[in-house]
């Protein structure tokens, strides 16, 4: 995570004191650990969707990963670590099970849930870090739907690209959606272990196929260090490291809570015309990058030329 807030410029937003401070963000994932030090009070609201007989913990160790990308405080490392937007905080909606795997039912009955009640959270940000295979043709499927109905209730909704590519069309629902915010990995050339493999070039390519364009931008996804689920655990670290399109959906809802933070009168489409016209283009086709990849100076009007390419 220290290379990852260098890259996408963090240091600029804290200079102006915006830590994401104030932003709810939902995370709909595994869980979250609620004990881990970094992530420790920061969780407001949590709920397991999947079991109603087991408290909404993270038995998979993904959301846990997830939201120390988001906003974990570093504390662990004396915040070598930390995530993006450390003052944010979290609303926990358990739709993944211990392998990581879910139904759409259960992600359509907390978009429902956040729809009704995630105002009183002061939730902003929807991250989903998960993605399946996109149905044939143009057919909106329910997952669509109450994806896209979190948006117009005014949710900015963060999706992953997937990690099917790199072949056309490869992206996954529900970052299929035209009105959703679909992040790629920026750095998916490098060889990375993904759904059990080794892998490059697995971030997932437009257009979709109702042949809107995507991914709208990219971010880091290679070798992210962040919070590890199994911390307790004899001969385990606080920290796990994790890649994936899982990886840099998060870093893109960091960003996007630290400019919250700082300008809470944005609406979410006034969110991505900024981030429309503030990524840094990689030179990479449309397909693949989108607008390009997420520049916290650029989000703050103070240029895209302070966010660092390198390989």
């Amino acid at each position: 995570m220290n290379r990852v807030r260098e890259l996408v410029g963090a240091s600029a937003a804290y200079r102006l004191g915006f830590d994401g401070a104030g932003i709810g963000v939902a995370v709909l994932d595994s869980g979250i650990d609620p004990q881990h030090p970094d992530l420790k009070g920061k969780i407001v609201y949590s709920y397991n969707y999947i079991g109603r007989n087991q408290d909404g913990s993270d038995d998979c160790g993904h959301g846990t990963h997830i939201c120390g990308i988001i906003g974990g405080t570093g504390t662990a490392s004396g915040g070598k670590y930390q995530g993006l937007a450390p003052g944010c905080h979290f609303v926990s909606m358990k739709v993944l099970d211990r392998m990581g795997n879910g139904n759409s039912r259960a992600v359509v009955e907390a978009l429902h849930w956040l729809i009704d009640h995630g105002k009183e959270y002061d939730v902003r940000i929807i991250n989903i870090s998960m993605g399946s295979t996109a149905p044939q043709y143009s057919e909106k499927s329910g997952l669509l739907e109450a994806v896209e109905d979190a948006w117009d209730a005014g949710f900015i909704v963060c999706a992953a690209a997937g990690n099917q590519g790199p072949g056309r069309s490869s992206i996954t629902v529900p970052g299929t959606s035209p009105r959703v915010i679909t992040v790629g990995s920026s750095d998916d050339n490098q060889v990375v272990r993904v759904m059990g493999k080794r892998k490059a070039n697995y971030s997932g390519r437009g257009p979709t196929l109702s042949c809107v364009c995507k991914p709208d931008v990219v971010a880091p996804g290679a070798y992210i260090v962040s919070c590890n689920a199994w911390w307790r655990k004899p001969g385990t670290g606080a920290y796990a490291t994790k890649s994936g399109t899982s990886m840099a959906t998060p870093v893109v809802s960091g960003s996007l809570a630290l400019l919250l933070s700082g300008r809470k009168d944005l609406t979410n489409k006034e969110v991505k015309i900024l981030l429309s016209m503030s990524c840094r283009n990689l030179g990479l086709p449309q397909n693949q990058q989108g607008w390009g990849m997420i520049c916290v100076p650029g989000l703050l009007g103070q240029g895209t030329e302070l966010c660092p390419i390198r390989k």
